[in-house]
């Protein structure tokens, strides 16, 4: 049974309730008290009293919950989580490429260091110097602030902040890669207790999600063993802060690690690129040595819902709290056809339409509904992830 902490009114209660019972003597007539007046001094020391015993009570409260992994926050929670040798995700800086397309004069040079502006002043850096060729240049740049505001659009104006002999001052951004933000208190407890729950075992499909998820950007992860054949290990991952642009899908093309190298050198399969290659590059010195392993971007499988006998629900407010209840249901329950539950080893259970009317029923306010679309569990196919199409329809 759970602890019932006292309320400040209950202590300051007890406390004059304390006093009285102390049978206090009144010096000028010598009557024992039996209620305290209501000027009296007592009464503020029971008052005091309660409030440093308040104080006291919320201190216990807060180290019950710093004392076990499952409630932990902030550093306590990273201690936890480092016994299992789990660390929290730093921020990552944005980078992208910066080009001109023409305009700037042969040979001219783009210094390494130099900064690059957005238009509301976020800065950039090139890290490497790259010299005009054919009238045009493209110099890799990166953030200087880790996180996501730095994240760019492909297409996005840029601006050198000093001007450059022989270049013009402005270009565009593209490819991009996203920043992505310091892993928050609930990621990192995900992940730990997954570690608590799954110990490692040297390469099990619980391992690869672990080493997946620690990956930064990565928010989830499936694994599909002898997913390209036998030897190989087919890792899935989403980005569903840093990529929330593609609605979480990563970007770049799926491959194997550029480091994992077969006889010869070379590697063993086509690379990957982009969040695909970040990811890979994380595995290959991780994994197994003999294993292959792919990473790869789940297929995008999205379900069409359409949602009648609204009645007066049927408002702009009510159908985008359905809509964001219906997405987090999908990114709660919905998992990469293909692969199993990395701790038990079997296959994660369809989408079931208990869930949805589960997940619209908590929206406050409705008091009516029907989903007329689906009506059969959802169940994705081999590499296919299910999302949201949006929008759903709705009718009264």
């Amino acid at each position: 049974m759970p602890f019932s902490r006292p309320t400040l009114t209950d202590l300051i209660a007890q406390a004059q309730q304390d006093i009285i019972a102390g049978q206090i003597t009144d010096q000028t007539t010598g009557n024992i008290l039996q209620g305290l007046l209501a000027q009296a001094n007592l009464l503020d020391v029971a008052t005091s009293e309660a409030g440093l015993v308040y104080l006291l009570y919320a201190y216990l409260d807060w180290i019950s919950i710093q004392s076990v992994p499952y409630t932990a926050t902030d550093e306590f929670l990273e201690a936890w989580a480092a016994l299992k040798a789990i660390l929290r995700k730093d921020a990552a800086p944005a980078t992208a490429t910066f080009n001109i397309a023409s305009g700037a004069t042969n040979g001219s040079p783009l210094a390494s260091g130099t900064t690059i502006t957005r238009s509301d002043g976020f800065a950039y850096v090139t890290t490497a110097t790259v010299t005009v060729s054919g009238g045009a240049l493209s110099a890799p740049i990166t953030a200087v602030t880790a996180g996501s505001a730095g994240t760019l659009t492909a297409g996005t104006q840029l601006t050198i902040a000093s001007p450059v002999s022989g270049i013009p001052s402005t270009g565009t951004a593209t490819p991009v890669t996203s920043g992505t933000d310091q892993e928050t208190d609930d990621a990192l407890r995900t992940r730990m207790l997954l570690a608590y729950a799954a110990p490692p075992q040297g390469g099990d499909r619980a391992d690869y999600v672990q080493w997946a998820l620690a990956v930064a950007g990565v928010t989830r992860a499936w694994v599909a063993p002898n997913g390209n054949g036998a030897g190989t290990v087919v890792i899935y991952t989403m980005f569903d802060d840093s990529e929330s642009a593609y609605n979480g899908f990563p970007q770049g093309t799926n491959g194997v690690s550029q480091y994992d190298a077969g006889p010869g050198g070379s590697p063993r399969d086509t690379v990957a690129s982009g969040d695909l290659l970040t990811v890979a590059d994380a595995l290959v010195v991780k994994q197994p040595v003999t294993a292959l392993a792919y990473s790869v971007a789940p297929l995008n499988d999205p379900i069409s819902f359409s949602i009648g006998n609204l009645g007066s629900f049927n408002t702009a407010a009510n159908q985008a709290l359905i809509t964001a209840a219906l997405q987090d249901m999908f990114l709660r329950l919905g998992n990469v056809g293909g692969t199993t539950d990395p701790t038990t080893g079997e296959a994660w259970p369809a989408i079931d339409p208990s869930d949805w009317y589960a997940a619209i029923s908590s929206v406050t306010g409705i008091g009516r509904f029907t989903v007329t679309s689906p009506t059969s569990p959802i169940t994705p196919g081999a590499g296919y992830l299910p999302t949201l199409s949006l929008p759903p329809t709705f009718s009264s």
